[in-house]
């Protein structure tokens, strides 16, 4: 499989994690997709595996959100559950009422905490709620992940179609991941024109 054929298809984080195990990347079980697509598309360029498949570490103090969430809580095995979220948005509400989370700042605010765990920062659920807090002031436009195919379709299409619907952004979405071409909003954009021209 060339780059390029990796790129214009679409894979499923289960496919990604076997084949992951397969060519032997240790951390594979706990690799998020855009990790695992990272290691993948590196050992299909050079034939190696790398240092950037180390995945996120685990401790054995068990999850966070089963100790009772709370401000002061040190953040150790976070979960991305109902109950993790709305408690976050609740205490970000009182800190700041009317509070609203914008679109794609969940996903920011977890790349966050990721990155001071990794760095050895302790933080709490107290630094979560204000990083959420700051997240949704600061964020402007649609949201650019480097790996996020998925989130970078819908935010492109949403913002080049206002009026459209979930649904319709969605259909959007499924025609673009049966096209043999880039996962990109202005792929699908292309191709539409083109079978548009075709049909006349």
């Amino acid at each position: 499989m060339t780059q390029a054929e990796f790129d214009n298809g679409y894979w499923y984080a289960t496919e990604l994690r076997d084949f992951a195990v397969a060519i032997g990347i240790p951390a594979a079980p706990r690799m998020r997709k855009d990790e695992l697509e990272r290691a993948l598309k590196e050992f299909i360029r050079t034939g190696r595996l790398t240092g950037s498949t180390a995945g996120r570490p685990h401790t054995a103090d068990g999850r966070d959100v089963d100790k009772g969430l709370r401000l002061d809580l040190p953040v150790v095995n976070y979960t991305s559950n109902k109950e993790t979220k709305a408690f976050i948005q609740r205490e970000a509400a009182k800190l700041e009422p009317g509070f609203t989370r914008a679109s794609g700042t969940r996903y920011l605010l977890n790349r966050w905490r990721e990155q001071q765990l990794a760095s050895g920062r302790r933080i709490t659920y107290r630094d979560l709620v204000l990083k959420a807090i700051d997240l949704n002031k600061t964020k402007r436009g649609p949201l650019r992940v480097e790996h996020g195919r998925y989130i970078n379709f819908l935010s492109d299409f949403c913002a080049a179609h206002k009026d459209a619907s979930r649904a319709e952004a969605l259909n959007a979405w499924h025609e673009l991941k049966a096209m043999n071409a880039p996962k990109t909003y202005q792929s699908w954009a292309k191709g539409r024109k083109a079978r548009t021209r075709s049909a006349r």
